[in-house]
């Protein structure tokens, strides 16, 4: 009893805390930054236009993206809040998930054609009205600001927000790249600067971009989730009473910080109660996972060990 009581403490110190209050917070989060960025992408597009400005027009480019992703984001989150069914099990949280992949596929769509746009520009300079362009870049890099601050919170917590919050501090880069551009113009007439700078934003997105693919993808491929450590758990479920071995160890994300896993416990002697259940249970709440089913077993059930963790 000690041992059962020892792992739920720890346990019950590690619950999560958010649920359905973090994502009702985040859509309205989500819903402010649509309504910021929304409103300035129509007026940026125009002034890059009627300036010229590649600069201008790649920021601008980046804030279609932000709203586009700020839109798939808080609809993931809509659909994400709809419960399980017998044709979805485990909800439809992994939709943000998609979400985060397909805004960073379309990030690195953007960023190319920047690089190729920018090539053409080297070659022809245009003429760039900097004094429409630095008013732009600076009501752009105060919107971004503001948007910033409102994803901020929830950036670390789901990989859905963290795309969103990406997208918008790519484009407070470029907002700030921009208005460098339109000064260094203004004071010395170097056009080139324009498109160095587009190219410049665009290698700064690539590798953040990357990373959110990188970690969808693994959510997406159901690999273990970041922080958690398969020995340790594995090491924890073998030191409980009892159990004399573990295999079929699986542990996947359904979605940001929704954590499950599987395991087969090999014991010596049927247990007489749910005690050793719990206590498995309690060890994997201390991993940070709330979804855990197992399997009690004296003998081994199932393929091979071999073809198992």
């Amino acid at each position: 009893m000690q041992e059962k009581d020892r792992h739920r403490e720890r346990a019950n110190g590690s619950e999560d805390a958010h649920g359905h209050a973090g994502g009702t917070t985040n859509e309205k989060r989500l819903t402010i930054a649509v309504a910021l960025t929304g409103t300035f992408l129509i007026a940026e597009v125009i002034g890059g236009l009627v300036t010229n400005s590649l600069a201008l027009l790649s920021d601008a480019a980046h804030m279609l993206t932000d709203v586009m992703a700020l839109v798939l984001a808080l609809v993931a989150i809509k659909i994400g809040k709809r419960a399980a069914d017998h044709r979805r099990s485990y909800g439809y949280r992994r939709f943000e998930i998609i979400a985060a992949a397909f805004n960073a596929l379309l990030l690195f769509v953007v960023a190319i054609y920047i690089l190729y746009e920018a090539v053409q520009r080297f070659q022809k300079p245009p003429e760039i009205q900097t004094g429409g362009m630095l008013i732009l870049a600076a009501i752009g890099l105060i919107i971004n600001l503001i948007s910033m601050q409102v994803l901020r919170g929830a950036s670390d917590s789901s990989l859905n927000m963290k795309g969103a919050y990406l997208e918008v501090l790519s484009d407070m880069v470029g907002s700030v790249a921009v208005i460098a551009g339109a000064a260094i113009i203004y004071y010395t007439g170097w056009k080139q600067v324009d498109p160095i700078l587009a190219v410049l934003i665009s290698l700064w997105v690539l590798p953040r971009t990357w990373k959110l693919l990188a970690d969808s993808t693994q959510v997406l491929l159901e690999g273990t989730p970041s922080g958690i450590d398969v020995k340790k758990l594995r090491s924890d479920l073998l030191a409980l009473q009892g159990v004399t071995g573990v295999h079929d160890l699986h542990v996947w994300s359904i979605t940001s910080g929704q954590h499950s896993m599987t395991a087969h416990l090999l014991v010596e002697v049927w247990p007489q109660d749910s005690e050793l259940l719990e206590v498995a249970h309690s060890v994997a709440a201390e991993h940070d996972i709330k979804h855990a089913s197992f399997q009690i077993e004296i003998e081994h059930i199932g393929s091979p060990l071999e073809e198992h963790v």
